[in-house]
């Protein structure tokens, strides 16, 4: 038995949950306080989680963060931290609550371009640069553990498997790299593609991995021997992006073809095209359930889809450039959208209403993040700034 609280409301029966738990875990029914204490627990987590889905987020603190322009940014799963990576070929470390600088992360010879926590753990970084490199470093001090050789060109994406053991890197070398964290060794190098890797992504359980090209398809890979499960053929374009849903049994991708694709992973077999752009996909992502997906366009709109059906149920239009990122709340129920047009804004998934636009960034914003619980959103621009927002 399990309870989701990102889809706790007002409306959820706290008795049968708790009733449930008292059942599953065979606590005496009679012990009354512990389930009237722990229903005040939930019933406070619910009253949170919808004042944090109703209100507006404020503009907390301009980090003037690096002195070139960003590349990315990325919270922690507590979202108590935050990373961003730039031009400069550093990456520091943030506290989210006070928008001080918590470490410099310097050793790079070129521009750190993509950065990760180990998340859920959060005691690791991984740096990615045009330097030909991948750096490990503890969070906490900024030690360096170690720095993963071996790509012939620029690292331009990368990602910690689910259990925090592994490292993926994709490269404009048309390889991606499986690397032991702590040994350091390359355990498997991804050969297939013909042209650069730009998106990667595990699945839940770490077994597999996705691998998204310029040329024209995504590859799964079988993590334990690095060998290629399926080719994903059937855009007629560059892939931009790339995504496992959270139950692993599906994955998109967008393309500059305009199109995003839904994919069978067992089968290899194409679900869904969805259409209704008119120019190149920047950016695709599930919902936490994977129930929903958006996607991210050139064309100035996002658009929020029903991963089941393929039916397109929301168009969030407004922005007045493209859309390079996308991201969905904890909760699902507001979608964040950074643009070129300078603002980043948050809508509601489903009705595409605009509910807000952060505005104050001088240049194009280029990345953007909920944290965990959904109250705050980091925005990182080419203004060479990073802003906090809460609400």
């Amino acid at each position: 038995m399990g309870v989701e609280l990102v889809r706790l409301s007002h409306q959820t029966q706290l008795t049968y949950i708790f009733l449930s738990i008292v059942c599953f875990l065979a606590i005496p029914t009679n012990t009354y306080l512990l389930l009237q204490s722990e229903t005040n627990i939930i019933k406070e987590l619910i009253e949170k989680l919808e004042t944090n889905e109703s209100s507006d987020y404020f503009l907390f603190k301009i980090l003037r963060a690096h002195i070139l322009p960003l590349t990315n940014c990325a919270f922690n799963k507590s979202g108590d931290k935050f990373i961003t990576g730039s031009y400069d070929r550093t990456c520091k470390v943030w506290n989210t609550i006070t928008g001080d600088e918590l470490l410099t992360l310097e050793g790079h010879r070129n521009v750190v371009y993509a950065i990760a926590f180990n998340n859920p753990y959060g005691d690791k970084i991984i740096t990615g640069s045009f330097d030909k490199t991948c750096k490990l470093w503890n969070s906490e001090t900024g030690q360096l553990y170690h720095t993963y050789r071996g790509h012939a060109t620029e690292i331009v994406c990368l990602s910690f498997n689910p259990h925090g053991t592994m490292i993926a890197t994709g490269s404009m070398d048309n390889t991606s790299r499986l690397w032991d964290v702590e040994t350091g060794e390359c355990l498997h190098t991804l050969l297939g593609h013909t042209a650069e890797i730009v998106s990667l992504d595990f699945d839940t359980q770490g077994q597999r991995i996705i691998t998204g090209s310029f040329d024209n398809t995504v590859k799964v890979w079988d993590v334990r021997n690095g060998r290629c499960i399926h080719t994903l053929t059937g855009h007629q374009g560059e892939i931009s992006s790339c995504q496992f849903n959270y139950a692993s049994d599906l994955c998109i991708s967008g393309s500059i073809d305009r199109t995003c694709k839904v994919w069978d992973v067992q089968s290899g077999a194409c679900v869904h095209t969805l259409r209704g752009h008119n120019d190149e996909i920047l950016d695709v992502t599930f919902n936490t359930t994977g129930s929903k997906l958006v996607t991210a366009s050139a064309d100035g709109n996002a658009r929020v889809y029903n991963t089941m059906t393929g039916a397109c149920q929301a168009i969030l239009a407004g922005h007045d450039g493209e859309i390079s990122k996308v991201a969905f709340s904890p909760q699902g129920s507001r979608v964040l959208t950074a643009s070129s047009d300078k603002s980043a804004r948050i809508w509601e998934t489903d009705t595409g209403d605009c509910l807000q636009v952060l505005e104050g960034h001088t240049d194009e914003i280029f990345s953007c993040a909920f944290n965990y619980e959904g109250d705050t959103v980091i925005t990182g621009s080419k203004d060479n700034t990073c802003r906090i927002w809460k609400c």
